[in-house]
């Protein structure tokens, strides 16, 4: 049975990484319920997700801020052996914008989540954290000890304080076994062109820029800086495919499940473990796809870490999970998006 391994409450499931994920954890003998209020997703992704999955999928659209709604999902669940959060705000920019947008949000969210399911004795989270943990690194490649820096926004900042919690919500004897995945780029889309990222307004992310620059949606990229210590002048970012990604909070809940009694919480880094360029990323675009993309240089941009990569070790030893696909496939797949939109 598709559910044998048991129930899993996905919030956030609608988003982005979250949609892949709930097809990945479907696929891996799981029964995903998304829980999402919708404000930074689109209803019909529920949808889609349903199409490449060719069966129903539970939904609540309940906002995770909201204590005794979430509790109430919970409550309604039967055989739920794990929670995954991804339910917050992403866009550094806007962060810099709105930071008590995503205090609110980010935070609030992640203590009324870890407060119902303490009340429910739902004892396995995976938590969506994020490179920006670790702010502007003295070296790389970033391994899951390294210090962590101050961040170069509210959003990383948002992440670092939430880790916090989570660690003291650990320490304080909550029954609880956590993976706090720290997540470098993610980039692309399902191979299938039925979801992959949508976001609301002028993107902040590069791809999704690149593709809507490729489609004429937008006259010109810019690429924010090319006179930094890097490569080619421009950011370096480790991207990594979102099925790749999606797969790896699939083998954290496996790793939870299987692993002795106790409480803990150990992170992941989440990458291909490669460093690469704004312009390379163009060109593997521009490759991948067999177009060329009008861009521009323009100054750099606040809030941008210069290079990080990751190094993945840890969770190809402890999860059993290595990334596999490449730049140029996750850049065809997000033009195969792109296109469908």
């Amino acid at each position: 049975m598709r559910d044998a391994k048991g129930t899993v409450i996905v919030t956030g499931g609608a988003g982005f990484i979250g949609s892949h994920t709930v097809v990945e954890l479907s696929r891996a003998g799981y029964r995903p319920v998304i829980v999402d209020n919708f404000s930074n997703s689109e209803r019909f992704i529920a949808e889609r997700i349903e199409r490449i999955l060719e069966g129903p999928v539970k939904l609540h659209e309940v906002d995770c801020n909201d204590g005794a709604a979430f509790g109430a999902v919970l409550s309604s669940e039967a055989n739920v052996c794990g929670v995954i959060h991804f339910a917050a705000f992403k866009s550094v920019n806007e962060s810099l914008r709105e930071p008590f947008k995503y205090y609110q949000n980010n935070i609030g969210s992640l203590a009324t989540v870890l407060a119902a399911i303490r009340e429910a004795k739902i004892a396995h989270f995976v938590f969506s954290s994020s490179c920006t943990v670790y702010g502007e690194p003295d070296s790389l490649p970033v391994t899951e000890d390294f210090p962590q820096k101050p961040a170069e926004s509210p959003y990383g900042r948002t992440k670092q304080i939430g880790e916090a919690l989570i660690e003291d919500a650990v320490r304080s004897g909550m029954s609880l076994k956590v993976a706090t995945l720290r997540y470098f780029n993610p980039i692309g889309a399902h191979p299938s062109g039925l979801i992959g990222e949508l976001p609301e307004g002028v993107p902040d992310n590069l791809v999704p820029y690149i593709t809507q620059t490729a489609a004429g949606i937008r006259e010109k990229l810019t690429v924010y800086g090319d006179d930094y210590d890097t490569v080619d002048g421009s950011c370096v970012r480790d991207y990594i495919h979102v099925v790749d990604l999606a797969r790896a909070h699939v083998k954290a809940l496996d790793y939870l499940l299987a692993a002795p009694e106790g409480t803990f919480n150990e992170p992941f880094n989440l990458g291909t473990g490669r460093g690469v360029s704004v312009l390379q990323a163009i060109a593997a675009f521009e490759a991948a796809n067999g177009t060329k993309l009008n861009f521009v240089i323009g100054p750099r941009r606040e809030g941008d870490v210069v290079e990080i990569y990751a190094n993945a070790d840890k969770a190809e030893r402890e999860l059993k999970w290595t990334a596999e696909l490449d730049t140029e496939t996750a850049m065809r797949d997000a033009w195969n998006w792109q296109k469908t939109l």
